[in-house]
């Protein structure tokens, strides 16, 4: 099942999982994808993760939503303000969209269930390794089941607001099938900052793939 390791991973790579057998689970997956134990550090609560981050900054975060002395929204928040480019994989037994959508409000970059295969989580991993933002298929299909009666009664796109003017121009070199690297060229803009453009994009139009993104703007009327 192993994968071929990243030629470079963001490193140091942040765990936020009370479960030991959990915990253990995502440890052995980094190194499947080719972390070395000392690239990531482990807390089993709140104030075990503070205290880690306060210690040093952290490339990339793997959290879980309910622990023992509080809600992972709340750390999800405080990394995000830390770092507004950093990726935040949710990794979670709850799988109602609500959650979700809070853990993406909170500044996630990702969710997935725990109860996924090995395979699955790790993939999703090196998603967010690479600036996906990979959602759970089983919470995507229960949003994508309420778009259409919630778009009957919407008279106008609200989303759109949220867009900023570049990431509105991002958008639409998207749709014209350009790459990231493409983009970065005709923008004059490093490729990086691309990615986090389009980043920042999928957490606000709530998807997971340039796909989705282009075919939910344009329902929004967002694109011509």
């Amino acid at each position: 099942m192993s994968l071929v390791p990243e030629a470079t991973l963001p490193a140091p790579l942040l765990i936020v999982e009370d479960e030991p057998l959990m915990q253990t689970r995502l440890r052995h997956l980094l190194v499947e994808l080719g972390y070395t134990e000392d690239a990531f550090a482990c807390a089993g609560t709140l104030a075990e993760a503070r205290a880690l981050v306060a210690q040093q900054p952290f490339a990339v975060a793997l959290v879980d939503l309910r622990l023992p002395d509080g809600d992972g929204l709340a750390l999800i928040g405080e990394l995000r303000a830390q770092d507004p480019t950093m990726g935040i994989l949710v990794i979670s037994a709850w799988s109602a969209h609500q959650t979700l959508l809070s853990a993406l409000r909170a500044g996630a970059t990702g969710y997935v269930l725990k109860e996924r295969e090995d395979l699955e989580v790790m993939l999703s991993i090196r998603s967010i390794l690479r600036g996906g933002a990979p959602i759970d298929p089983f919470i995507a299909r229960q949003i994508i089941a309420e778009l259409p009666a919630a778009r009957e009664g919407a008279a106008t796109p609200t989303t759109g607001a949220s867009l900023s003017g570049r990431e509105q121009q991002i958008l639409a070199l998207v749709a014209d099938g350009l790459s990231n690297r493409e983009i970065a060229e005709q923008l004059n803009l490093s490729r990086y900052t691309v990615e986090c453009h389009v980043k920042h994009i999928y957490r606000k139009l709530a998807v997971s793939s340039r796909t989705r993104a282009v075919n939910e703007a344009r329902q929004m009327g967002l694109l011509d």
